[in-house]
């Protein structure tokens, strides 16, 4: 074969060859980019399949509208969620919990439907429907109930005071009329009380004299027992007329009772004095805001009430703590009684009924008193208190009387059987012994009734003893 005729087909052979090649390689780049093309289109339906499963297609055209702005590197899906804890925050208040967006749904949800329950039970709200409500409708329920409860205030207002000023002029018709037939009453008694000596006179003579005489002071006589009855009649009838004044006057007393309750006497007893400034629970002891400049000193106790509750009547609180360190604006005082469920807090109000800053209070003391709780009455109880009321600032007054603040009463003083004479044999000293016991009890009896009368505040032994921050160390031997 001619060199040029080779060297063509060479050329050919190295072309086919080469043609081969590529062909291979083109089929096989081919083969590849279809399994990955297959792959892909796999991976972006299994995307899209997942994306319609968070959002649609609309929706995801709207996110902007629908969610609103989001901040660099925040997602959508986040930014709902943000707003999701921030409208349950609203609603349950305080933080919300770290938990899925159905139970954080669930927990306001539920915290709704408690606290519209609550309302629907205090009659604030009437619905039926706790699902079909808001917490807004629920606000404007409560502010509509408010306004309503203003105006029938308002209106209750202005029929209190036309109520006063008919109970004023009934009182001032009543007081007037009372006077006036207290005076004719006296009148009339005094009258009576002379017709009573003239009968005397009369009755004297008629056994002295003659028998005419007699039968003309009879005939006097009658004359004037008829005039006595006339007066006991005109007097009966006055006493029936004030008898309806009283009423009347009691009438109005009752309505002005209903419209505005009497004062309780003993609110000044729930006066609190201080409060609880810092808790220090390992060590036991709190900080209150008296000092020096509040004229405390140490050993004073004060009992412990919960700040945004009422003190209880009975005077028990939540704890007793004793100053031990004055300052001139702050104490501190150890921790004597406190419970582990209901513990002391920042806030907490301090009182002791005997000790004011301000003023001086007046006590009466009375009756028998068992002051460490064994059941057996203290011979010296009495005094003991006394000098415990001194101790800390009040006063002790001999009988009840409108200067007087509160009466501490004990129990009713046993009286003593009146000795016979040969009780009195044996023991000399048996009717003193007795004579005592009895001026002890109408005392009793005299301070109870009187307090009762003006309205001063009574406390027994354990009431007073609770209102002192005193109860639990009153069981010491070195208390009083």
């Amino acid at each position: 074969m001619p060199v040029g005729r080779r060297q063509q087909v060479n050329t050919m052979l190295y072309t086919l060859v080469t043609f081969v090649a590529l062909f291979v390689i083109a089929t096989t780049v081919a083969v590849i980019f279809y399994v990955r093309a297959d792959n892909c289109q796999n991976e972006a339906a299994q995307l899209q399949e997942q994306k319609n499963e968070l959002v649609s297609t609309q929706q995801w055209s709207q996110r902007g509208s629908l969610v609103g702005a989001k901040q660099t590197g925040e997602t959508y899906i986040g930014k709902l969620l943000s707003y999701l804890d921030e409208t349950v925050s609203m609603i349950v208040g305080g933080p919300a919990e770290q938990t899925s967006a159905e139970a954080k749904l669930d927990i306001a949800r539920s915290k709704f439907k408690e606290t519209l329950t609550t309302l629907q039970s205090g009659g604030y709200v009437q619905t039926t429907d706790p699902n079909g409500e808001g917490f807004v409708w629920v606000a404007k329920e409560l502010q509509n109930n408010l306004d309503n409860i203003k105006k029938s205030e308002q209106n209750l207002r202005g029929q209190l005071g036309e109520l006063q000023i008919r109970f004023d002029n009934s009182v001032t018709q009543s007081l007037s009329k009372e006077e006036t037939l207290l005076a004719e009453k006296e009148k009339y008694r005094r009258i009576v009380e002379a017709i009573r000596l003239d009968y005397s006179k009369f009755e004297t003579l008629m056994k002295q004299n003659t028998e005419e005489q007699v039968k003309s002071l009879i005939s006097q006589l009658n004359k004037l027992q008829l005039q006595n009855s006339t007066l006991n009649q005109e007097l009966m009838k006055k006493e029936a007329e004030l008898k309806i004044a009283q009423d009347r006057m009691n009438k109005a007393q009752r309505q002005l009772s209903a419209v505005i309750p009497p004062p309780d006497a003993n609110s000044p007893a729930y006066k609190p004095d201080g409060k609880i400034l810092l808790v220090d629970d390992q060590s036991k002891i709190v900080h209150i805001n008296l000092g020096r400049k509040d004229k405390i000193y140490r050993g004073l106790t004060f009992s412990v009430y919960d700040e945004h509750a009422a003190i209880p009547k009975d005077g028990k609180g939540k704890a007793e703590i004793e100053v031990f360190k004055v300052g001139d604006t702050i104490s501190a005082a150890r921790i004597i009684k406190s419970e582990i469920r209901n513990p002391i807090i920042m806030g907490d109000k301090v009182t002791n009924l005997i000790w004011d800053s301000d003023n001086v209070n007046y006590f009466v003391v009375a009756g028998d008193f068992d002051l460490n709780g064994d059941g057996i009455m203290d011979r010296q109880g009495p005094e003991k208190v006394k000098s415990l009321i001194r101790k800390w600032g009040g006063e002790v007054a001999d009988g009840v009387s409108i200067d007087v603040d509160y009466v501490v009463l004990g129990q009713e003083p046993g009286q003593l059987t009146k000795p016979t004479f040969e009780e009195m044999s044996v023991d000399p000293l048996a009717m003193d012994k007795y004579e005592a016991s009895v001026a002890r009890n109408k005392r009793y009896r005299n301070v109870m009734e009187q307090a009762k009368a003006l309205s001063v505040p009574v406390f027994n032994t354990e009431r007073f003893l609770y209102f002192i921050g005193y109860k639990s160390l009153s069981t010491r031997e070195d208390a009083f």
